[in-house]
């Protein structure tokens, strides 16, 4: 009973978390939606530019939304570590939109509003969404279990034990030794 008990505490605790970064996220799909046809339609920007400064607004106050909200259980590393990584990160997630965006605008030609909110606001969001999830889990809000990072190295703090360093040889086994005869 233990391991289910224990399985469906890890479920629950992941369905929180989407749901969270869900919140959060639409809110920044706003901002970002409404910021790139502003910028796009509204002041007549490149839509790469357009793409590159919604995103960058978006991204900012989603961090704050992550940090602050969706992840506050998890461990606190520096403040600029996660910042610089979250950023990073979302640089991918915007190129990832950026190639959308730009195959869709210069290869393919189709450079209307509908095509420009397609491919960079329900494709290029998607995918990017879905890269970033998984990312800011894995590297910028480290789960609560994880020993504290130094902020000098990036790398984690030592536990205390010492692991062996190098190879190790392996056991000797006992083997009965047989008496010779004369």
């Amino acid at each position: 009973m233990r391991p289910v008990m224990r399985l469906w505490g890890r479920f629950e605790a992941a369905l929180a978390e989407l749901a969270k970064f869900g919140t959060v996220g639409a809110a920044a799909a706003v901002v970002d939606i409404l910021g790139s046809n502003l910028l796009r339609f509204g002041l007549d920007l490149g839509p790469l530019t357009s793409k590159t400064i919604s995103v960058a607004v978006a991204a900012s106050l989603a961090f704050l939304g992550n940090r602050f909200w969706t992840w506050r259980h998890r461990a606190r590393t520096n403040l600029a570590r996660e910042y610089l990584l979250y950023f990073a990160l979302n640089a991918v997630g915007l190129l990832i939109a950026l190639l959308v965006v730009g195959f869709t605008f210069y290869v393919l030609r189709l450079q209307g509003p509908l095509a420009y909110n397609i491919s960079g606001n329900v494709v290029g969001l998607g995918l990017g969404t879905l890269f970033r999830f998984w990312s800011y889990q894995k590297w910028v809000f480290l789960p609560p279990e994880l020993p504290p990072v130094d902020p000098a190295t990036g790398l984690p703090h030592p536990t205390g034990a010492q692991e062996p360093v190098g190879p190790q040889a392996p056991p000797v086994p006992h083997v009965p030794q047989v008496p010779q005869e004369k």
